[in-house]
């Protein structure tokens, strides 16, 4: 399994065991068109449930939930190697070299700091086109 897919996996997992189902709402009977002539059967019949909408995950709470079981606490809004911690994967140079590449880093693997910068805002941007709620200065 990607080490991307692990990070996503663990925060998805996470808001999974939160779920609360909302109860489905009824919808709405079409009103009727009224027509001096008569109104020919329908040949095709609605689908009576909507197609489900995917619920955002917010990333932030799930991560702020996570960190608050931990001391010291962890700085994962800043730092791909506190991220990487508190959800239990390994953060040496090497994992996060991995994943950098896995994300297309095109930059230069033996400049950590610039590497692990990119990495985080990678990460969120990520969480967020896979279905997460990521705060906007996370992402840029």
């Amino acid at each position: 399994m990607s080490i991307f897919s692990q990070i996503k996996d663990f925060i998805f997992h996470k808001h999974g065991d939160q779920i609360v189902p909302a109860p489905r709402q009824p919808i709405p009977a079409e009103e009727s068109l009224h027509t001096s002539e008569a109104i020919a059967p329908a040949t095709t019949v609605a689908d009576p449930m909507p197609a489900p909408v995917m619920e955002q995950v917010d990333v932030a709470a799930i991560l702020d939930q996570e960190n608050a079981k931990h001391d010291p606490k962890f700085n994962w809004r800043m730092s791909i190697v506190d991220l990487l911690k508190l959800i239990g994967l390994e953060s040496d140079l090497g994992v996060r070299q991995a994943l950098a590449e896995e994300l297309g880093f095109t930059g230069d693997i033996r400049h950590s700091g610039a590497m692990n910068v990119w990495l985080h805002k990678q990460v969120m941007q990520k969480l967020a086109e896979n279905g997460g709620k990521v705060p906007s200065e996370l992402k840029n």
